[in-house]
């Protein structure tokens, strides 16, 4: 008599206790010794902290033009003051806020579509597959920004319309992460034997499929916000981000072009902010990469 396999048989694997306990330390083990992770993940603590209590820690009100006009780093100003009077310190903190935001929404967004879409046209194939595929693979021959540009152009500015054209541009990455692993996924023998005994397609892409492809999720999600927050720079430079009176790296930067030969603090305090939140980003991404060993899929793509 043929033997088929319960529900027991199938369940994932429960780790016990204390070996989950020793994963997860071997996990922040391995985190604590690369030294370029540590002091990615402590700058990004304390740009989140700043830019929460910006409110509190900045000296005068961001849009105040209250001051002398290109005004020097003192000790009353500390990074300047722009081209209106408007003190250069307060409007970096407040602009971390918007950057912050929009890279953390924007790639929680896309995370979220671009698993839904990478999970059906894995596990489903056939149409399903081709028409997520295709789009996706139209996608994919534009560079993120120019789309993001395009849909701006199309959506118009403003801080909603920003973080929608950005999440748009941005789902295909983790689409296509999400699909190859399905794709071999889908071909493992519990996912044979849970199809086996009825378990509905829903129970199988939840429950057994999703958790498997949380690594490199988590990966590219991270590698993500430090792009995110590059295209939200690169719209507010263009004119095409929030609102001109809203403090913004990308909009600080652009005011500055005209007075950089007269005021270099304008341009290179803002520069200095968007590079060390994207370098303290990619470290951290990188190691968690290492840490999931993650390569192997990304080369996949």
């Amino acid at each position: 008599m043929a033997h088929f396999e319960t529900t027991a048989d199938i369940e994932p694997d429960r780790t016990p206790p204390a070996l989950g306990r020793r994963r997860r330390w071997t996990w922040l083990r391995s985190l604590w010794r690369d030294k370029k992770a540590v002091i990615g993940l402590c700058v990004l603590v304390v740009l989140v902290a700043g830019a929460l209590t910006a409110s509190y820690i900045t000296p005068y009100d961001p849009n105040a033009q209250d001051f002398e006009f290109l005004e020097a780093p003192s000790s009353t100003h500390w990074l300047g003051t722009d081209d209106l009077g408007r003190d250069l310190f307060s409007r970096i903190v407040y602009g971390a806020r918007i950057s912050i935001f929009v890279g953390l929404s924007t790639v929680l967004l896309a995370t979220v579509i671009g698993v839904v879409l990478g999970l059906l046209a894995g596990y489903y194939g056939g149409w399903i597959d081709n028409l997520i595929m295709r789009y996706i693979d139209l996608q994919w021959a534009f560079p993120n920004f120019i789309i993001a540009v395009y849909l701006v152009a199309v959506f118009g500015t403003g801080l909603t319309n920003v973080i929608v054209a950005i999440t748009l541009a941005f789902l295909d990455d983790f689409a296509r992460v999400v699909r190859s692993m399905v794709l071999s996924i889908r071909e493992e023998d519990y996912i044979m034997a849970a199809r086996s005994i009825g378990c509905s397609n829903g129970r199988i892409l939840l429950g057994h499929i999703l958790p498997n492809t949380t690594a490199p999720v988590i990966v590219q999600a991270t590698v993500s916000v430090s792009y995110a927050i590059l295209a939200e720079a690169g719209l507010s430079f263009l004119g095409l981000g929030v609102q001109p009176d809203t403090p913004t790296w990308g909009l600080i930067l652009s005011d500055a072009r005209t007075f950089f030969s007269r005021a270099w603090w304008l341009a290179v305090f803002p520069g200095l902010a968007i590079t060390v939140t994207v370098l303290s980003t990619n470290f951290f991404g990188d190691a968690l990469r290492d840490i999931f060993d993650v390569r192997e899929y990304q080369e996949e793509m």
